[in-house]
């Protein structure tokens, strides 16, 4: 069954029960990853507690190399598709691919459209080449549909994009009717660029979920939190969710020097989840999505560049998914469909610190150790501390005076969530 979104717009829904959102970025899987692969990469997400799969329906621009010859299209040069002739070998491999992910349990989240074939984006100014004409637009739309429907998948209509160019816009414009018109029942979303919350109000309302990307640019990670309080107060309402936070291992953009390691990625996790995107989190591994692998022929497109990336074995088995995991695991086990940021309530750190209410119980994101403050009483409530590094838990005592309570600092060394709630 497919996913459909809560009566009150803010989570989402599978088979009536609620739905919470943990997706491995994986867009380049139709093109580099070979069925024996795939297989292994399924269980080894399935076991991990992923149930949604981030994957570009085409060939992803800036992946890694390969020696599969999978392409949707003709590619005489080695660069430059011919668009105007469909590839039906591709697109049946692709689904074989698909009813194996479905049948694990997956839901598919299908890029129909990345920015790099759209006119006048800043990927396609990048790279010109490859921008599909549009008299190519409904056949291969139609295609796409026709491929993946029977699949149920939620339709991510543009990849990576912004919409500031009326070109651009106009585009999107036309493959959103042919969703609609090939795809009338399935949910879209719009998957855009890093940093930016100017998804046009036509989209907003055709879309059934609200998705962002925070990214990978160091010094602008606060959009974790601002892009997630943009989006849960826009109109109409509908669930939110990050579908680009920074990938574990990941360079910094513009190829300066530097990773985004564990700990980033998780505080990166919980600072979406608290600020207003509650619905679910995407987790991504440098090294997976565009399935890295040595010895490779050179893609001859960069992208953006970043610092190279590991090997995709490698990128499987980064420690972070696994935080990403537990974040599921305790929404699941704790009945958590909706929270409601509320960092007002902390007397000091209030913009450091995300926090958020799910009726009676208060969660608060600590990323380093201090005593924290809350204003008002909570004495008739009872605290503990999980230590995100290690899964290790304590109770934490709460004093109250004056109007504040006090949380003194816990036992651990690293970022820890604090659970607040009423006694047993």
């Amino acid at each position: 069954m497919s996913l459909q979104v809560s009566k009150d717009h803010t989570h989402l829904l599978k088979d009536g029960k609620h739905f919470f959102w943990l997706a491995d970025t994986c867009w380049s899987a139709f093109t580099n990853i070979s069925d024996e692969e795939w297989d292994a990469y399924l269980t080894h997400r399935a076991e991990q507690g992923f149930n949604v799969l981030q994957i570009n329906t085409l060939p992803q621009w800036d992946r890694c190399g390969t020696r599969l010859n999978w392409h949707p299209f003709p590619l005489p040069d080695g660069i430059h598709y011919d668009f105007s002739v469909i590839l039906p070998e591709y697109f049946g491999h692709a689904r074989q691919m698909c009813r194996k992910a479905v049948e694990r349990g997956f839901t598919l989240a299908l890029v129909v459209m990345w920015c790099n074939y759209v006119p006048d984006t800043w990927a396609s100014n990048i790279f010109d080449g490859n921008i599909i004409p549009e008299a190519c637009v409904e056949p291969i739309v139609r295609t796409i549909c026709e491929s993946f429907n029977e699949f149920e998948p939620v339709y991510l209509v543009s990849g990576d994009t912004g919409f500031d160019s009326e070109a651009s816009t106009a585009r999107y414009r036309i493959i959103t009717d042919l969703v609609d018109k090939y795809a009338p029942e399935a949910l879209k979303a719009y998957h855009i660029k890093g940093r930016y919350d100017g998804l046009p109000q036509e989209f907003g309302e055709r879309a059934g979920l609200y998705l962002y990307q925070s990214g990978h640019n160091v010094s602008a990670q606060d959009g974790c939190h601002t892009l997630a309080q943009h989006f849960a107060k826009r109109s109409p309402r509908h669930p939110v969710i990050n579908s680009e936070p920074c990938y574990e291992q990941m360079g910094y953009s513009h190829k300066l020097y530097g990773r985004f390691r564990r700990a980033e990625t998780r505080r990166a996790l919980w600072d979406s989840l608290l600020s207003g995107a509650s619905a679910g989190i995407t987790y991504g591994a440098h090294g997976v999505w565009n399935w890295q692998k040595p010895d490779m022929p050179k893609n001859p497109i960069s992208g953006e560049g970043f610092l190279q990336a590991y090997p995709c074995e490698r990128a499987l088995s980064f420690p972070g998914a696994s935080d990403y995991a537990f974040a599921r695991r305790l929404f699941e086990s704790r009945s958590i469909t909706a929270l409601q940021p509320c960092r007002e309530i902390l007397a000091q750190y209030s913009e450091q610190i995300p926090c958020a209410l799910c009726g009676p119980l208060l969660l608060i994101y600590l990323p380093v150790n201090a005593p924290l403050t809350l204003k008002g009483d909570w004495s008739d409530r009872q605290a503990s501390v999980i230590d995100l590094s290690s899964g290790d838990s304590a109770t934490l005592p709460l004093r109250t005076e004056n109007g504040v309570t006090t949380l003194e600092m816990h036992r651990f060394y690293h970022d820890a969530l604090i659970l607040i709630e009423k006694r047993a």
